[in-house]
């Protein structure tokens, strides 16, 4: 029998509410799992139905010389200087490559372009954070475009910058604003890059490139992106396969050059994907958990109604690579009277026993019409600090850019079409407010 707890009053002790055989037989338990994708995109066609090259992988890069007449014997060697000229230098135009003949590249500017995604509006929180609502080329005369959220998160040493891996999400997760959204389709590895590539675009994140003027931008770092978090629109491993395509353009240190550690891909638990994911992609792991009951999790994340917690920590124990040096990331968003009881962290570091693992606490971030609250200050810092007592090192994740719904949780790609609700909400500060911080290694 599935059950329901009456989690909007906070009240882990309310009947169960049973899904009658007739709605099981018409599939309503399933969709209240996951959703279907309203539009399939064939990969490496959706930015200008394949005319851009920006965000193709080295083997769709040779391909698309092909197409022009480049001979096989020449397509590696002239993949690898265009791969430079975009994934290096960030050129915006085919006269930029000086080092491609002149033929060549009147070739491909006559076939092919570097056009980027669209940015439809740009958002800067007053803690430096960045938003861009973005909009993909349309794939058929029919398609306006499908529009997404990628988030840039500064610090002084590091800047983070949060990917989307599908319009709108397949999951259902009652506390996250992104699950209320359909799920149109799943994203391109190209789409996936090209979001590194606008963002490196916007901050000025290439050799010889401005940086805006208004802002936060880690001047300690290396470069402005140091990291990438699959923790955007979407659910990362039900699209497996172009995201590790993408991670392997994120990753080739002929190009973009970020290194696997610094590539976190964050999922609800799609067990059959995890073991996948480490062997093909070699990323670090991240677990949206937020509960250590079925009973509770069922209801905050339906995917445990397929795949239990016991299930689901399993396969992370299995996980390819796992060590003390790379630990599994296991995310807790903080729900007051819901999930964050003593009883709750202590039973929480029991199922963990054993797995190399950090626990990241989430400070719930309010987003229009949600039904939960953030957990109180005191509460978190008791939970983290019963975390931290057994072993584990327990961050609180700052909340970052809740003032323009940036915020883990909160992502929703209709943005621009912000409802009177939220425009009240942001006026009068709710969800803006300073949180501290314990501080987070992520």
């Amino acid at each position: 029998m599935a059950t329901a707890l009456d989690i909007a009053k906070r009240n882990p002790h309310a009947a169960p509410l049973a899904v009658t055989d007739a709605a099981r037989a018409a599939g309503l338990e399933t969709l209240a799992i996951e959703k279907k994708a309203e539009l399939t995109v064939v990969a490496g066609t959706a930015l200008g139905g394949g005319a851009s090259l920006v965000g193709l992988t080295r083997d769709q890069l040779k391909d698309k010389l092909g197409q022009i007449g480049v001979p096989e014997r020449e397509q590696k060697m002239r993949a690898a200087q265009i791969w430079h000229w975009i994934y290096l230098r960030g050129a915006r135009d085919f006269s930029q490559m000086t080092n491609v003949g002149k033929s060549l590249r009147a070739a491909l500017s006559g076939t092919y372009t570097l056009d980027r995604p669209e940015v439809m509006s740009e958002q800067v929180s007053k803690d430096g954070t960045r938003k861009w609502l973005i909009r993909m080329a349309p794939t058929s005369a029919h398609d306006k475009g499908a529009e997404i959220e990628c988030v840039y998160i500064p610090e002084s040493d590091r800047g983070t910058l949060c990917v989307s891996s599908q319009v709108g999400c397949t999951l259902t997760c009652s506390f996250c604003h992104t699950g209320t959204q359909r799920l149109v389709r799943n994203l391109t590895a190209a789409e996936i890059v090209a979001q590194l590539v606008v963002a490196r675009d916007r901050i000025g994140d290439w050799p010889d490139a401005c940086p805006p003027d208004d802002g936060f931008l880690p001047r300690e770092a290396p470069r402005f992106v140091t990291n990438i978090v699959f923790m955007g629109m979407g659910e990362p491993l039900y699209n497996t396969s172009e995201v590790i395509d993408a991670i392997g353009v994120l990753a080739d240190n002929e190009g973009l050059g970020l290194s696997r550690r610094r590539i976190t891909v964050s999922t609800s638990g799609v067990v059959p994907q995890i073991e996948r994911l480490g062997q093909d992609a070699n990323t670090m792991l991240a677990i949206s958990l937020h509960a250590v009951r079925d009973e509770l999790r069922n209801e905050l994340v339906p995917i445990n109604r397929k795949y239990s917690i016991a299930t689901l920590l399993d396969a992370c124990r299995a996980y390819p690579g796992l060590s003390n040096a790379r630990r599994i990331t296991f995310e807790y968003v903080m729900l007051k009277g819901v999930n964050d009881s003593d009883a709750d962290a202590r039973e929480l570091v029991r199922l963990l026993k054993g797995i190399p693992a950090k626990i990241n606490l989430i400070p719930f971030n309010p987003w229009p019409g949600s039904k939960f609250e953030c957990s109180d200050w005191d509460r978190i810092e008791r939970f983290s600090d019963i975390v931290y007592r057994a072993g584990y090192a327990s961050p609180v994740r700052t909340p970052r850019g809740r003032d323009i719904l940036a915020a883990c949780g909160q992502l929703k790609s209709e943005t621009e079409k912000l409802r009177a609700r939220a425009r009240l909400m942001l006026e009068q500060g709710i969800g803006a407010e300073d949180v501290p911080a314990l501080g987070d290694s992520a």
